[in-house]
């Protein structure tokens, strides 16, 4: 086996990492680096630990950040950590580099989403929504579980949807630069508008609320939506996909599915089994039904700031049976 590909001990990896976050934080002093490099030297592993970190960094990203450049060693992924970043930002994002010391050198971290979102410019954890004003005015929700980057230029202002759910409403710009949601089936260019955007895996979903946007699909043809309209899009075009490349009907916009921009889920009619996968993004763990009761319709509006609650109410209003297995794993089956 090839040296970079022998796994690192895990208690090793844990140890280079919280060296990596310890570096970076405002407390960091000669004393810490004089410690963490007679840790270097003790150990060959230790040595290689702290070089898979780097090769890592040089895999993500190829900017240079000067804050730890006297410390030996220190390219690529630590000049990569950014200075701006809170404590926990560096340690979400030190979890995730623990995964690819675990995981071994083939472990490809650009295709990770999670760790694209604690790398992303803004995000949200699982549970948390964000509401900004961006530089230029546009207004910008996103939800839980969310991920953008910001590439504003002299010529476009371009936002990147990583991964979850955004509402955008863009505010016009003094140098005419036109606003460009960029996502990973193509581009949408909205036309002084209030739109919702989410990454439903496999494909996107768009909801248009005032103005239009044009959808300009990969490598399908683009289509406009007008507000009051809504479509899934993937790379190859809009609508169903066993009608493409013919454009579908066009469905209307569902306003409810913004309610999530003031803390709310509002389901009208919800099959149990969507109505638990919508639940479960804004709680950590599992929401299951049993397969019996997984067209049970819900109905109602639900705050998801206390999602636990509202579980504790579906078997007060639905003939059902709550199994939890773990405080992290709910299973609902039909009342006996």
């Amino acid at each position: 086996m090839d040296a970079a590909e022998v796994p690192i001990p895990p208690a090793v990896a844990r140890r280079a990492v919280a060296w990596w976050v310890d570096l970076q934080s405002e407390d960091a002093d000669e004393a810490l680096r004089r410690r963490w490099q007679r840790w270097l030297a003790r150990d060959e592993m230790h040595r290689r630990a702290w070089a898979r970190l780097e090769a890592v960094g040089a895999r993500l990203n190829g900017r240079v950040h000067q804050g730890l450049a006297g410390v030996p060693g220190a390219s690529a992924l630590v000049q990569v950590a950014l200075a701006e970043a809170a404590p926990s930002r560096r340690r979400a994002l030190g979890a995730a580099l623990l995964a690819v010391l675990a995981g071994g050198a083939a472990w490809e971290l650009h295709g990770d989403p999670a760790v694209q979102a604690r790398l992303a410019d803004l995000g949200t954890g699982v549970g948390e929504r964000r509401r900004l004003v961006l530089a230029d005015g546009t207004r910008l929700a996103l939800n839980s579980g969310s991920a953008v980057d910001l590439r504003y230029g002299a010529t476009e202002r371009r936002l990147v949807l990583r991964r979850g759910e955004i509402l955008v409403e863009t505010a016009p710009d003094p140098s005419r630069r036109p606003f460009v949601v960029q996502t990973g089936a193509g581009e949408l260019r909205p036309l002084g508008t209030r739109f919702r955007v989410r990454d439903r895996g496999e494909e996107f979903e768009l909801a248009v609320y005032e103005g239009a946007v044009e959808v300009r699909p990969a490598t399908g043809a683009a289509r406009v939506l007008a507000a009051g309209e809504q479509a899934r899009f993937d790379a190859a075009g809009v609508g169903p996909r066993r009608r493409r490349p013919r454009v579908g009907p066009r469905q209307a916009a569902d306003a409810d599915a913004a309610a999530w921009v003031d803390g709310m889920l509002v389901a009208s009619g919800l099959r149990l089994d969507e109505f638990l996968a919508e639940l479960g993004r804004h709680r950590r763990g599992r929401l299951d039904c049993a397969p019996e009761v997984a067209a049970l319709r819900v109905s109602g509006s639900y705050p998801l700031t206390d999602v636990d609650r509202v579980l504790a109410t579906l078997p007060a209003v639905l003939p059902l049976r709550a199994v939890w297995r773990t405080r992290w794993w709910l299973t609902l089956h039909a009342k006996t």
